[in-house]
């Protein structure tokens, strides 16, 4: 690793830099859950469940918007780290400015959509009633200052392009700490209501935002941001949208996917739906690890296909994915035998806790699945050819999931439906993309010009 932090993942001993790379990922996106598991815990305790059961509610359609930009700035991330393997200082300039340009755009976008939208998609959703007004009192405020957080996730995949995986964690750990110290204040000892969780979060979202940002300024790399450089560069948009558009597409409608998801569980009432909110926290945390190997993967693979390393491509997937299904393996074990003391410590009303277990069992154990579906999609992607993963993952995790969904549900009018989906979703997805990776165009990348 360089002085500024940057890492050439084009040489060396690749389990030592993929692991090393990884590190920092998965923890700094265990601390990205921990913005919203830090709250559901304070909420569960003060607020009680009704308060969780709306949180849960507008969070699906937090995590469609979010999920949406995400893909986009994976996007610029594969662009900066092919130019970065091969060299291309210009490229990085253009790819870094380019990308600060259209989140700017962006963020004015999805904030306008999503203030002006929530009730929509709400009363779309079936959100009871009783939490109704909460929820949308918690999406509008979240909507309205989302912009610090799309700058953030941006300022990291710029970064992570570079190989620096470590900065971005140092920044978000920071902010972590900073909104569960403000949500603890606001709910437990000030003793407001809903209002103040998004408020905190949203503080904290734009002290994260203000480090990547003067990191990337008072940077010595190529990669430094200069604010009058930054426009649009026609050439290079349209290389991050070719991979950006399909990644930001998958992760939107899989959220889609997920609201429709989430109408089954409402309709199971109140008690489902606070279960089914403090499984998403928990189901967050876990995948981390393999979200994590995953985007190692999307670096390291866009860095050697850069330089045209062909082999230490497949070495490396190789041995990416032995460490993220061991991980996943470790990780699953570990929540089913502690699933009593994890929920407990959200709620302590009894039926929450039965749906909350049946959730845990039903799913946790079939991890395994998702490490070879985040691993297989992050070289991929990282190759530039993320029309098919889209096109993968859309079919499988989106129309596959919900066909399951409704045809089961009614035969068998009960919850576990919605575990039966999402396993046999996750087998199918990962199947698919194991051979495109076997046998699919994106191998052309990698052949040796004539």
């Amino acid at each position: 690793m360089s002085a500024n932090g940057t890492r050439l993942m084009t040489e060396g001993v690749i389990w030592k830099q993929i692991f090393t790379f990884s590190i920092p990922l998965i923890v700094g996106n265990v601390l990205q859950q921990l913005y919203n598991t830090a709250d559901a815990l304070i909420i569960g305790n003060f607020l009680g469940g009704q308060a969780l059961a709306a949180v849960g509610a507008g969070t699906v359609m937090t995590n469609i918007m979010i999920g949406l930009f995400s893909g986009l700035a994976a996007g610029a991330g594969v662009v900066i780290a092919q130019s970065f393997g091969s060299g291309d200082e210009w490229g990085i300039r253009e790819s870094v400015h380019t990308a600060a340009a259209f989140t700017v755009c962006a963020g004015i976008a999805i904030t306008a959509f999503g203030v002006s939208a929530c009730r929509e998609i709400l009363e779309l959703t079936g959100t009871p009633p009783e939490v109704f007004q909460d929820a949308m009192t918690f999406l509008r405020l979240y909507f309205s200052g989302i912009i610090p957080l799309l700058v953030y996730n941006m300022g990291a995949a710029i970064l992570r392009a570079v190989g620096d995986s470590r900065t971005p964690l140092y920044y978000l750990a920071m902010s972590i700490v900073l909104n569960a110290a403000l949500v603890y204040f606001l709910v437990g000892v000030m003793g407001m209501g809903i209002e103040s969780v998004p408020l905190a979060t949203v503080f904290a979202q734009a002290v994260a935002a203000a480090l990547v940002v003067r990191k990337l300024v008072t940077s010595p790399g190529v990669y430094r941001l200069e604010f009058r450089r930054v426009r649009f560069n026609p050439r290079i948009l349209y290389r991050i949208m070719r991979i950006g558009v399909p990644a930001g597409f998958q992760s939107a409608l899989m959220g889609i996917s997920n609201l429709v998801v989430q109408s089954h569980i409402n309709s199971y009432g109140t008690y489902s739906m606070a279960a089914w909110n403090i499984f998403g926290r928990i189901d967050s945390m876990v995948i981390m690890p393999m979200v994590g190997f995953g985007l190692a993967m999307m670096t390291f693979t866009g860095q050697n296909v850069g330089a045209g390393l062909r082999d230490r491509v497949y070495r490396g997937t190789l041995i990416g994915l032995g460490m993220s299904c061991l991980t996943a393996v470790i990780v699953s074990v570990a929540v089913c035998v502690s699933s009593a003391r994890l929920l407990s410590l959200f709620t302590g009303d009894a039926e929450i806790l039965r749906y909350g277990s049946r959730m845990i069992f039903g799913m946790i154990p079939y991890y395994i699945l998702i490490a070879v579906m985040y691993l297989f999609s992050g070289v991929i992607n990282g190759s530039g050819y993320s029309l098919a993963t889209m096109l993968i993952m859309l079919t499988n995790l989106c129309i596959v999931r919900v066909a399951i969904l409704h045809f089961e549900s009614a035969i068998i009018p009960d919850i576990r439906v919605v575990f039966h989906a999402y396993v046999a979703s996750w087998a199918m997805c990962s199947l698919g993309l194991w051979l495109y990776y076997k046998k699919g165009s994106w191998r052309k990348v990698l052949e040796p010009l004539p």
